[in-house]
């Protein structure tokens, strides 16, 4: 099982948007039984939250699924159990390597590191923004080349 943890502030934006997208291309692919998806943030604010509103609104825009969800902070443990660990931006990184100390040896990535044509490098925070539809642009482009690149790496 392929396992993928997107990591943002608060677990209510970004990272949530990013976990129904991805989970909604691992489905239309019937490889649910292969890819693993969650979604978690540094920050502790918004834990058993759902999504904000305006993610959950623009989601049921597009159609994809976000049945379920619910915010979550990062654990030390998601070092361990995912293999692949996906950032929103520079300070989600910064944040996850001051915090946790068991990452020696695992990459983080940003999820704008799979869309070589953008040159955009940090997700912005919608939450701050109030931009959601540039948001889900991002996280969309975003998703569908990290899943490419998966399912190329894994053979799968």
């Amino acid at each position: 099982m392929i396992r993928v943890l997107f990591v943002c502030l608060g677990n209510i934006c970004r990272s949530p948007m990013a976990e129904a997208v991805f989970r909604d291309l691992v489905e239309k692919e019937n490889l649910a039984g292969k890819i693993e998806v969650d979604s978690s943030g540094t920050g502790d604010w918004h834990i058993g939250a759902a999504p904000h509103k305006g993610t959950r609104e623009l989601l049921d825009k597009q159609q994809v699924p976000h049945e379920g969800l619910s915010a979550r902070q990062f654990h030390d443990s998601d070092w361990d159990d995912f293999d692949y660990i996906i950032a929103m931006d520079d300070k989600n990184i910064s944040d996850l390597k001051k915090v946790y100390q068991k990452n020696e040896g695992f990459a983080v990535r940003k999820l704008m590191d799979f869309v070589e044509e953008s040159e955009v490098g940090n997700i912005p925070d919608p939450y701050f923004t109030g931009d959601f539809d540039h948001t889900y642009e991002l996280v969309s482009k975003g998703c569908k080349n990290l899943f490419t690149y998966i399912k190329e790496k894994h053979t799968i």
